[in-house]
């Protein structure tokens, strides 16, 4: 099929930043997109051919929108995968496909089939309710500490809580979930597979992860990991066997712990561009992006390893500002070496909302790590 300057339409579900940046590289092969969102606000509207106003999770929506292109793809996991499902008995190609969107999209799921499939995961419970958490700690069945984790709609911090003490269960939300041993790890790691419909399957080097300690939220993602080489192919042996098992199109990001005594548990994936990957834009031969295109295409994948090590940093509004925003000191940021601010067009900020992200590339991964810090301390996403 052609795909470049074609009649070719390729739609996307979500238009947030994630599409936003997928768009730049549809524009790059010229390939015409159509996308799909609520919200009449979303950074994909000014980038795609096409935009749709409709509610990802509504089947009609989905089921209509998805009638109107040759192949789909998402950048967030919430949508209606029936829709999906319908839509390829119809003969549009969907990827990931509904089955592999099913499983992942319930974390109780997702965890059963790490299980069933032999893959590293932590130990957990399932519940049908957060209420039923109690009898079982009263009944001996579950200790403290552990990390509750909503089953569904979960995302970037939220959904997730540490619970150390039996008053850290009130106020949370009433729903199915897992409970989930607490991991004392050393750090995360993750890998993203690309993998395409004929099955040519490459990874990112793995990169490592750090957490910001109250939101719940990757601060920095530093490529390459700064760990041993023996640790490293583990991590990317179980991605590869992670995306075999799921038998994806497209990009897998594996999550994952590196334990005090260097086993890996897989947290979990997502089948869809990353925060994991942002820094392949600037520091890889081919971008997590355009290997997503490359792979959902089924044409044939670009290099992955990087040109240069890279360290992200995330953009995220500042506590105590929410309204029109204003990125305080980026021109700073731009007076450092190997600086790359990329800016979401979100027009409101508000507490932890992921605004824009930055990448640092350097010849020393930890000079990047270090310049990352400085970026840090300097950019402050606040409003009027």
């Amino acid at each position: 099929m052609n795909y470049f300057s074609s009649n070719f339409k390729l739609g996307i579900l979500g238009g947030g930043q994630l599409g936003k940046m997928l768009l730049n590289d549809t524009r790059k092969f010229d390939i015409y997109t159509c996308v799909l969102d609520a919200s009449t606000e979303a950074p994909c509207k000014i980038a795609s051919n096409e935009f749709h106003i409709g509610d990802l999770m509504d089947f009609d929506a989905v089921y209509n929108f998805g009638k109107q292109v040759d192949v789909l793809t998402i950048e967030i996991e919430n949508v209606n995968v029936d829709a999906l499902e319908a839509l390829e008995k119809e003969g549009i190609k969907v990827y990931p496909s509904s089955k592999t969107l099913r499983t992942i999209q319930n974390k109780a799921t997702q965890k059963l089939f790490y299980v069933d499939h032999n893959l590293p995961t932590a130990a957990f419970s399932r519940f049908a309710y957060t209420s039923q958490i109690q009898d079982t700690i009263d009944n001996g069945g579950l200790s403290l500490p552990f990390v509750w984790k909503a089953a569904q709609f979960g995302y970037d911090g939220t959904g997730v809580k540490i619970v150390k003490t039996i008053q850290d269960l009130e106020g949370l939300p009433n729903v199915e979930c897992i409970a989930e041993n607490l991991v004392p790890f050393k750090n995360e790691l993750a890998v993203i597979v690309i993998r395409n419909a004929s099955g040519e399957t490459k990874t990112f080097p793995v990169v490592e992860m750090e957490f910001h300690p109250e939101a719940n939220q990757v601060e920095y993602v530093i490529c390459p990991a700064r760990i041993d080489k023996k640790i490293a192919k583990k991590a990317t042996e179980i991605a590869l066997k992670t995306s075999q098992a799921f038998n994806h199109v497209g990009l897998l990001a594996v999550e994952m712990f590196l334990t005090q005594d260097n086993n890996i548990l897989i947290n979990e994936v997502a089948p869809r561009p990353h925060n994991s990957g942002h820094q392949t834009i600037e520091a890889s031969y081919t971008s997590q992006f355009e290997q997503h295109l490359r792979a959902i295409l089924n044409l044939p994948l670009g290099r992955t390893d990087s040109k240069v090590s890279g360290v992200m940093v995330n953009l995220v509004g500042a506590e105590g500002y929410s309204g029109n925003v204003i990125y305080k000191n980026i021109e700073n940021i731009m007076g450092m070496e190997g600086v790359t601010p990329h800016i979401y067009g979100k027009k409101q900020t508000r507490p932890f909302r992921k605004m824009g992200h930055v990448t640092i590339v350097n010849e020393d991964v930890n000079e990047a790590r270090r310049i990352a810090e400085a970026v840090k301390l300097t950019i402050k996403v606040i409003s009027e």
